[in-house]
């Protein structure tokens, strides 16, 4: 029987399926648990089992515990738990990983009332949840995000246009800023010859008109050419595109934690950024990132401007990122910190 079952049940590969798999390849290697994945395959992972079947494995405690472990990280997760500990009355305990920096609408709020166990990802989103045991940051795989040896080189095996590039990960959309990064650009990029952004996701249907919008804004600044949209990147092809950017730029009206400057900051890239997500502790008091205002496109440029004209700077801020990812945020702390939790639960019996 598992002493760990970690669920995923998302089919798209989201952000929270990110941070999810970047845990398990790190637990995998620690080699403490006997775990499972249960739901959507996780790149790197072992391959899932169905929700039928943790339900099954979890009927029994495992040798030398008092109950198995289920990890969740989404509503849907915690209601298929709640089901299994509450109404099957498995030997099971749940821990829930909370990333949301605002007050959570009711239905959340009652699952999360309900957990064993809350670890939250900054000291913000603990202030908006119960039974907290602990504060982990999500960290980076700085195995898998590592720096280019020539970042010119690397920046040309991409394949995309210009000498430089620069982007923006995730859903295209206005809480993530795709507007914000796109008005950034265009004060941008006429003044930097040879540079290329790139908003990397996709949009929702419900967003089409958003994306058409900006599309129909880029074109009208006679930069089609240089502001692509490659769509989403597969989780393997990430790492290789990142360490070839120069920058990566994060604008949103919102962000739980926020991982694509971390990954960048693994690769060598510093950011620039929104005050959002963990961004200001990320930034090392400015040493790996600079975070501009809010809605300021024309301030966004010139710090995007002045980190791309100062070699020797930019330089420097790409090693100091390297070496915060790596002191500060790697995914080895984040998994010690969560087996301090689990450790936690079954120690108290």
């Amino acid at each position: 029987m598992p002493e760990l079952i970690v669920t995923n049940f998302n089919r798209n590969f989201t952000g929270v399926s990110a941070t999810a798999a970047g845990v398990v390849r790190a637990q995998m290697q620690m080699g403490r648990y006997d775990m499972v994945l249960a739901g959507v395959a996780l790149p790197g992972c072992p391959p899932p089992i169905s929700r039928a079947k943790a339900r099954a494995l979890s009927r029994c405690p495992p040798p030398n515990r008092a109950f198995t472990i289920w990890h969740v990280r989404r509503n849907s997760e915690m209601r298929a738990a709640l089901w299994a500990r509450d109404v099957l009355r498995l030997p099971i305990r749940i821990v829930f990983t909370s990333a949301a920096q605002r007050r959570h609408s009711a239905f959340p709020r009652w699952l999360i009332s309900r957990m064993d166990a809350v670890i939250a990802t900054t000291e913000t989103a603990a202030s908006f949840v119960p039974h907290v045991r602990a504060v982990v940051p999500h960290g980076v795989d700085c195995a898998r995000f590592t720096p280019a040896d020539n970042r010119a080189a690397a920046w040309a095996a991409t394949g995309y246009p210009g000498i430089r590039g620069i982007a923006t990960i995730g859903r295209i959309r206005p809480e993530k800023g795709s507007d914000r990064f796109v008005a950034a650009m265009i004060a941008l990029l006429p003044r930097c010859p040879g540079v290329t952004a790139l908003l990397i996701g996709r949009a929702a249907k419900s967003d089409q008109g958003f994306l058409d919008a900006l599309k129909q804004k880029i074109a009208a600044a006679g930069l089609s050419d240089r502001i692509l949209f490659p769509g989403e990147i597969a989780p393997d092809d990430l790492p290789a595109l990142m360490r070839g950017l120069s920058a990566v730029v994060q604008l949103p009206r919102y962000e739980g934690y926020g991982m694509a400057p971390l990954e960048g900051m693994a690769s060598g890239v510093p950011f620039v950024a929104t005050d959002a997500g963990y961004y200001q502790s990320f930034s090392c008091d400015g040493t790996t990132g600079v975070i501009v205002p809010e809605d300021a496109p024309r301030d966004t440029a010139d710090a995007i401007a002045r980190m791309l004209g100062d070699a020797t700077a930019h330089a420097g801020m790409a090693r100091a990122a390297r070496a915060a990812a790596q002191a500060r945020f790697s995914i080895d702390a984040e998994a010690e910190g969560i087996a301090a939790v689990y450790d936690m639960l079954w120690n108290a019996g």
